[in-house]
């Protein structure tokens, strides 16, 4: 499928490139009346007349071929197999090594989340529990909560 748009691209760019080469060889309509004054566009290659049938046919079928090609390029773009997720969906599950349980404390590995390394944060030690209760925001006071509420 790959080939054949790659295929298809080479034929539009090409057939591109002979309009532009093709439109660029051929005279303008003004051209005919400077060579009935003899300005020597007459003596051309394909004689005074001849080079418009020939370089116009040529330009049409360069561009038949240049839409045909765009046309089965879209159509090729629009019926691609797009895989269904996101990029991530792909990637092949990573696994995380477990902590060695010599170095993490007992009250750490118990509280550790399942699937990870990192343990959970523990809750503070009962010895410390004047230095737990000064972390601890007071409650406020009736007359302080009444204060703050918008009337």
């Amino acid at each position: 499928m790959n080939t054949v748009f790659n295929i298809i691209v080479i034929v539009q760019v090409l057939s591109a490139l002979t309009i532009i080469g093709l439109v660029l060889l051929q005279h303008g309509k003004g051209a005919d009346m400077g060579a009935a004054f003899g300005s020597g566009a007459s003596g051309s290659l394909f004689g005074a007349t001849g080079s418009s049938n020939f370089l116009s046919k040529s330009t049409g079928a360069a561009a038949a071929l240049f839409f045909c090609a765009t046309l089965a390029l879209v159509y090729l773009g629009n019926h691609r197999s797009v895989a269904t997720g996101g990029v991530m969906d792909n990637l092949p599950a990573a696994t995380v090594p477990a902590a060695p349980a010599a170095s993490a404390p007992a009250a750490a590995a118990d509280a550790a989340i399942p699937g990870t390394s990192t343990p959970a944060v523990a809750a503070p030690a009962a010895s410390g529990s004047a230095s737990a209760a000064a972390s601890v925001p007071a409650p406020a006071t009736g007359s302080a909560q009444s204060s703050q509420i918008p009337k």
